[in-house]
Parts: C-alpha cells; sequence; structure tokens
C-alpha cells in the first residue's frame, strides 16, 4: 500500500511525540504534531510557518481574526504574531494531525530572486495569518522529507533541495508575495521582525517606543502604523501578551506562584496581572492552574 503524508507524520509522531502532542524531527524545522483529543485554548507567539494539517481540525485565533482549519488546508503565518488555538477536532481513533514547517527567509530570498513572475502577483494585504487548500506540490515534497527519517544518512545530502522545493510551492501559490516578503531584508515585515525581536529578549523591561522604531529603522508614527498591520497589536499589546504568557509557562512548568511569576516578567502590580491575566486567559492565575491540573489528571 502506498505511504500518504498522513500515514508518515502520524507514524513518526507515535514514536517520538512528548506530552503536548509535539514530534521533532531530524531535519531542523519540520515538526510533526498529533493530539487524541480536544484541546484546552494554547496562547503563544508563533514564528512564520506553514502548517499542513492532515488530519481533524484547528482553530485559530489573532486579534479580531479567527479561522478553522480542516484537513486538506494549510494554515501559512507570516510573521511573529500572538495567537490563541485549539484543536477541535480529534480522537484516539482518528487523531489531530498537522506537519508545520518553518519558513526560511534566507532560502525565501534566493528563490524570490530566480522567481521574477512573482512581480506580476502583488499583494498590498498585510494579513499575517493566512487560510490555503494545501497545494498538492507542497505535499509531495512534504511526503519526500518525511520519507528521510526513515533514511538517516540521506538527510545531510538530500534534505536542502526539498526544503527549497517546498518553499517554491508555497512561493509559487496564491500566497506567495506576502511570504516572499520574509525574504526581503528591508521589508517592513523584516523591519517590524527586528523589533519584535527586541521586544521577546527584554519582554519584562520598559521599553521605549522610540527605541523599538529605531530597531526597525522607522520613526515613531511610522513604527506604530506598520507594527499594527504586521502583528494586529500595538507594541504595547505585544509586550504585554508577551509577559502574560511566559508568566503562564512559568507558574505551569515551574511551580511559580502569581506573585512571583508577576514580579518576574516585569508587573508592579500583582492586582493588575490577575486583571490582565484573566482578560486573557479567561480566568485568574489560580483558577486557570487548577483547571489546567484538572485537565492533566483527567488526560
Amino acid at each position: 500500500m502506498q505511504t500518504t503524508l498522513l500515514d508518515a507524520v502520524l507514524r513518526h509522531a507515535n514514536e517520538h511525540a512528548d506530552g503536548d502532542g509535539i514530534a521533532p524531527t531530524a531535519i531542523a524545522g519540520l515538526t510533526a504534531i498529533r493530539s487524541t483529543a480536544r484541546s484546552a485554548i494554547a496562547h503563544q507567539v508563533q514564528r512564520p510557518l506553514a502548517c499542513l494539517v492532515l488530519q481533524g481540525s484547528k482553530h485559530v485565533m489573532m486579534g479580531g481574526e479567527s479561522l478553522t482549519f480542516r484537513a486538506g488546508d494549510s494554515l501559512l503565518i507570516m510573521a511573529d504574531v500572538p495567537t490563541a488555538s485549539q484543536v477541535t477536532e480529534a480522537s484516539s481513533a482518528k487523531p489531530y494531525c498537522s506537519l508545520v514547517l518553518d519558513l526560511d527567509p534566507a532560502i525565501i530570498a534566493g528563490l524570490s530572486a530566480e522567481m521574477a513572475a512573482l512581480d506580476e502577483h502583488p499583494d498590498p494585504r498585510c494579513a499575517p495569518v493566512r487560510s490555503a487548500p494545501t497545494d498538492s506540490h507542497v505535499a509531495d515534497a512534504a511526503l519526500r522529507l518525511m520519507r528521510l527519517l526513515e533514511r538517516p544518512a540521506s538527510i545531510p545530502l538530500l534534505h536542502g533541495a526539498l526544503l527549497r522545493e517546498c518553499h517554491y510551492w508555497l512561493l509559487a501559490g496564491r500566497h506567495g508575495a506576502a511570504i516572499r516578503r520574509l525574504g526581503l531584508p528591508d521589508s517592513h515585515v523584516r523591519r517590524i521582525g527586528r523589533a519584535v525581536a527586541l521586544l521577546k529578549s527584554g519582554y519584562a523591561q520598559r521599553l521605549p517606543v522610540q527605541q523599538l522604531a529605531a530597531a526597525a529603522g522607522m520613526s515613531a508614527s511610522s513604527f506604530h502604523a506598520h507594527f499594527r498591520a504586521v502583528t494586529s497589536l500595538t507594541p504595547l499589546q505585544f509586550q504585554k501578551q508577551l509577559r502574560l504568557i511566559e508568566a503562564r509557562r512559568l507558574m505551569l512548568a515551574e511551580g511559580a506562584g502569581a506573585a512571583r511569576a508577576a514580579h518576574a516578567v516585569g508587573y508592579e502590580s500583582v492586582q493588575q496581572f490577575t486583571r490582565e491575566y484573566a482578560r486573557l486567559f479567561g480566568m485568574p492565575p489560580m483558577r486557570d492552574m487548577h483547571a489546567t491540573q484538572q485537565r492533566l489528571q483527567s488526560a
């Protein structure tokens, strides 16, 4: 029987997935995902990627936008953006399954220089999260990447060409012009990305807008407009979400109390932290920790 991409990804995930259903591969930037039940809402800052949904469904929210992805769909993220996502269709008999490919700006830049036809299809939109039917050529190249995992000695020799092929077909697709911006060193996406990197490394500090704008090489007013267009948030909102996501990680993974977590991520007022935490996650920190522990025990 012919092996499908779903078969290959599930086989790898079944053998290598951690407790969260994440199964990295020996190919950098390629990750298999599996879930056997509907998940809680997960908040995280996503990197640029293409996620091929192979079975089940997933709901993704970013700012005021909400998208559902089912088998045969691809989720495309073209900037570092905070998202809330939830596996909405999965079971032990039919797990949610997807394959995630990190988008590589260096590969995109090299290919874009050779693909002049992309200039004929400009995309003025800045939406950082997109939905598209999975291109059959992308799926075929992804299957050949997964097959390399069965013969590890082949990976150093062959994976580079296949990653390049995956990126080529993504660039040749309907959202190619938006993906191409990731490869342009002076594009607004890349310049805002430099400010986002500063926010990620210094989320617990006070970062003046002028400092962030300087990192992006923009005036303060231009920076505000382009930051919101790329991420759907203001710089202050972005930093706040980074702080809250990291505080939740500290409480879940390291057992930190709410006060310690709040101060660790830069909050001076625990009351303010509690209010903003509940606004993002739907309940105060201690109730959220208790509910999460109950879900884990049930699972």
